[in-house]
């Protein structure tokens, strides 16, 4: 008896179970637990630098240290500083500008090479620390772990003596990080050196290895429907706010800042839509905006378009800037300021101060405040742009899934010329926004791997996760987005617990809502909170700014551990990556990426929290996020039972808005596979009948009372 009453008392109870759910679910497809075995996803994602990444052998190491070496005893150089970084500080360079790279062998967008007579020593941050055990060979390199080991300017103050001079090449340093250095040397005696002729550039002439010229690729005319803004009222802002500064001149020197003012794209470093060049802006004049780019020449397509747009600019070749900054600080009368960016060179400011009694203003450049609010139009065509990514990156993940189920041989270098094509099928692609990052298992946990066309191939297994993080630059957006996927949908119980606990922080995060202004330093934690909770971290930062046909990686505002210098605060407009992980070194690598937009959070906004808004921060208003990229989740990888009520209602909603914004948009095109893929891979996801069972008061209550039967 007893046992029958069991046996009705669990069909009983699953029935009850099943029936809540599918009240709950109000009619939609049910998906108990974790996403069926036979949902098996694959997906795409990834970010940084853009040169050759193959291990230096030892020889070939150490000839090219000796050779910098033998330049360095010429100019009486006792140590030589290269860091990752060209005249402009841009953070992605272009090979000219590659210096470290060729030194060291080390690739990545961190990292700065110092040179001894006896020493060679490269310092960088916890995403580059396995990469530089693959790529460098460390009997003639020291890894200087950033935040662990030794400061660079400690390091030289306990190894150099008294008289010692440290050479840098002023063009590759800013002011503040010259001025900062020397105030550590100087006390110890050690003279800070500026070398114009860069020493890793001689050394390579001399053992026939010169470095690539530098790039004038043809410019790419952004008309006014992209950027929503004409060129000269951009110009007549910035000539306001200089006589607002009661400056003279405006000298800017950050390529995407020249780029966003001049509306002008081109291509001159991978990845960046930007050109080498200065712009100098001047209220003194009414000839006020000088171009240095190239040979002074510009195409006469680029002069029309400046004309239509009532710009008229003046041009001169690049290399003459040093020249007429020195000539304008000698011609500008006595009390004149020359107004330059804090992340302008040594060698520009050094230009600029020829003349004593010309003053210099060195602060944020201007653009980059305006450039990171975008306005309508970028707004719009940013989302535009996304859909059409998402196109892309659905049918990628669909493609690479069946691929490697059907036992093909698919490598990461297959993964990035895939996701390129499949990009390039979309409207008003112009490439990848940087070098895609597609890890297999083990190299998923480099932070920045970078898969390599020459040398063998890692290819992927069913059993491997694949991290893969990625982007495009369209003319009317940049995209960057990274999913992380178990090619069998069957993730051991460390890579599902990690997998879900890195996707609670980046919703805990996207659904954050905060003060107006409140900066990014505030808010970083959310992204981590969850992996803190069982002693799980990762080590680079949570989010950046993003460029409209610009740079990925925008400043001055991001999401990070410590406040970012300059931040002008979170504001309506914006645009941030939302990119929290977990990497288990030699195993695997877990990233979940997407791009969210600044919004006014109010009771009609589209935000699962709006309903429930009560105030607005004491009229200082509230503003939340709205993610704009648009690709699935694998949820097969999920331990639903640790996700919350909201989360999961989150993660419903953003699947729900996928398939209804990208599915119409394949069915017209006829990719009914891909459609299918996605409207299984959007399927909402449920809580299982074990967990309702576990949380049901009601349905306790029934199993009590019939167990007295």
């Amino acid at each position: 008896m007893a046992g029958g009453r069991s046996v009705f008392l669990l069909l009983f109870i699953l029935t009850i179970s099943d029936i809540l759910l599918k009240i709950f679910s109000c009619g939609t497809n049910l998906v108990i637990g974790n996403v069926p075995a036979s949902y098996e996803y694959a997906e795409a994602n990834g970010p940084v630098y853009a040169g050759p990444s193959s291990f230096v052998d030892r020889q070939l190491s150490l000839q090219r240290v000796q050779a910098v070496r033998e330049v360095m005893r010429e100019n009486n150089i006792d140590a030589f500083i290269v860091p990752t970084a060209d005249a402009h500080n841009s953070q992605y360079i272009a090979p000219c500008d590659a210096r470290r790279e060729w030194l060291s062998g080390l690739s990545g967008s961190s990292g700065t090479a110092l040179v001894t007579e006896n020493h060679a020593l490269v310092w960088t941050d916890g995403r580059y620390f396995t990469q530089f055990e693959l790529q460098v060979d460390m009997t003639v390199w020291t890894l200087m772990r950033q935040g662990i080991d030794l400061p660079i300017q400690d390091w030289l103050v306990t190894n150099l003596t008294s008289q010692n001079r440290v050479g840098i090449d002023p063009t590759t340093y800013t002011r503040a990080s010259w001025n900062a250095l020397e105030a550590a040397l100087t006390p110890a005696n050690i003279q800070l050196v500026p070398v114009y002729n860069n020493i890793v550039d001689e050394a390579r002439r001399r053992i026939q290895d010169p470095p690539p010229d530098r790039p004038n690729e043809p410019l790419l005319a952004l008309p006014s429907n992209y950027t929503g803004r004409v060129s000269s009222e951009k110009i007549s802002d910035l000539l306001t706010q200089i006589r607002a500064r009661q400056a003279s001149t405006l000298v800017l020197t950050a390529l995407d800042d020249i780029a966003y003012t001049l509306n002008i794209r081109g291509s001159d470093i991978p990845f960046n839509p930007v050109f080498f060049s200065y712009l100098v802006i001047r209220a003194d004049v009414t000839d006020n905006a000088i171009l240095f780019w190239g040979n002074g020449e510009l195409p006469s397509y680029i002069e029309d378009h400046l004309a239509s747009e009532g710009t008229q600019i003046r041009c001169l070749p690049y290399t003459q800037i040093f020249d007429y900054l020195r000539s304008l600080s000698n011609e500008l009368p006595s009390g004149s300021t020359i107004w330059l960016s804090s992340d302008g060179s040594q060698a520009v400011h050094v230009a600029a101060e020829t003349n004593p009694v010309v003053s210099t203003l060195s602060t944020l450049s201007p653009v980059a405040l305006m450039k990171c609010v975008k306005n309508d139009v970028e707004l719009r065509g940013f989302r535009a742009s996304h859909i059409r990514d998402g196109i892309a990156v659905v049918r990628f993940l669909r493609w690479v899934h069946e691929e490697v189920s059907a036992g093909r041989n698919i490598t990461e270098i297959n993964v990035v010329d895939k996701l390129d094509e499949l990009r390039g099928e979309e409207q008003y692609y112009k490439g990848p926004s940087f070098a895609t990052i597609a890890g297999a298992g083990e190299n998923g946990a480099i932070i920045h791997y970078k898969p390599s066309p020459e040398g063998p191939q890692r290819v992927i297994r069913p059993d491997d996760m694949l991290l893969v993080d990625s982007g495009g630059q369209y003319m009317d957006g940049t995209t960057d987005i990274t999913r992380t996927r178990h090619m069998s949908s069957n993730p051991t119980p460390a890579q599902r617990l990690a997998f879900t606990r890195v996707l609670k922080g980046q919703i805990l995060l996207a659904t954050a809502v905060f003060p107006r202004g409140s900066t990014g330093n505030l808010l970083e934690t959310l992204a981590r909170k969850a992996l803190w909770d069982v002693g799980l971290n990762y080590a680079h930062g949570t989010g950046h700014g993003v460029g409209h046909f610009l740079n990925v990686h925008e400043g001055p505002s991001g999401i990070g551990a410590a406040l970012m210098a300059n931040d002008p605060g979170i504001t309506p407009g914006m645009i941030f990556s939302d990119e929290p992980g977990f990497y288990e070194v030699g195993e695997y690598g877990i990233r979940h990426e997407d791009l969210v937009e600044v919004i006014e959070m109010t009771r009609s906004a589209d935000h699962i929290f709006a309903d429930g808004l009560v105030g607005d921060f004491s009229g200082r208003g509230a503003v939340a996020f709205y993610t704009i990229s648009l690709a699935p989740h694998q949820t097969a990888c999920l331990d639903v039972e640790l996700l919350s009520d909201d989360e999961i209602k989150y993660l419903n909603n953003y699947h729900a808005r996928v398939l209804a914004t990208l599915g119409p948009i394949l069915k017209e095109r006829q990719l009914t596979e891909d459609y299918e893929w996605l409207e299984k891979e959007c399927a909402p996801i449920y809580r299982s009948a074990a967990m309702l069972l576990k949380t049901s008061p009601f349905l306790l209550f029934i199993m009590y009372s019939l167990l007295k039967l």
